[in-house]
């Protein structure tokens, strides 16, 4: 069996053009991420917590350095193929949940099967599993005006794990929720990295939820550091 980790970046980089000057948001950030590990990453507003978490879902590239994921450097893979692999290996969970208000919840979550071309009644079988899993079972038909906050964010969450991809990216998926709430969905997180074996990566300000995760790193001045 391989030792390679989930993720390896390299001397990862990234700046944006600047009205004056270009402005520098990661600076030669090294970080390994193993198979099966959950990571939060915190960092005041403006850190580039964000950035970073597009660079390791591949909706973004850097400007210097290297990204691995699986062994194989995305820099080298044509939109095509990262394509591909954001839809079978990489699930995305946002502070905003983004269901379709004119589907139902079990439709809303199998959206991603139907869309990678499997079978209609396959991506619905999923989508019951993948709601069960996050304590969703009596609720597939209701429709999504009908959900409370926490609920459509673990429909969110059901969506993103359907297929079972390798990684989960969570950008402040409590930030939208009461203390309740947000804490039901940190405890979500932590029982579902146990029992899928399945990568979380979680930017959060939330430090209750930063708490949970098996490792906390902070980004300061576009660099990364190591908590506790």
């Amino acid at each position: 069996m391989s030792n390679e980790p989930l993720y390896r970046l390299v001397d990862v980089g990234k700046e944006f053009a600047g009205p004056g000057e270009r402005l520098n948001v990661l600076d030669d950030i090294n970080l390994t991420i193993q198979a099966g590990e959950s990571v939060a990453i915190v960092g005041s507003s403006g850190s580039g917590k964000t950035t970073l978490l597009h660079l390791l879902g591949t909706l973004d590239a850097p400007s210097r350095g290297q990204i691995f994921f699986s062994g194989d450097e995305v820099g080298s893979l044509d939109n095509r193929r990262k394509a591909a692999l954001r839809g079978k290996d990489i699930g995305f969970v946002f502070q905003f949940h983004h269901l379709l208000a004119e589907f139902t919840t079990l439709e809303n979550v199998a959206l991603p099967g139907i869309i990678a071309g499997k079978p209609k009644a396959e991506c619905l079988e999923l989508a019951r599993e993948a709601l069960g899993l996050v304590g969703m079972s009596g609720r597939l038909d209701f429709t999504v005006t009908t959900l409370s906050g926490g609920e459509r964010q673990r429909a969110a969450i059901a969506r993103a794990i359907l297929l079972r991809p390798k990684a989960m990216l969570a950008d402040e998926p409590t930030g939208n929720l009461d203390e309740k709430n947000g804490r039901m969905i940190g405890e979500l997180l932590v029982t579902l990295n146990q029992e899928l074996g399945m990568t979380f990566v979680v930017v959060t300000h939330n430090i209750e939820l930063a708490g949970v995760m098996g490792r906390r790193l902070e980004l300061r001045s576009g660099a990364l550091y190591a908590q506790g």
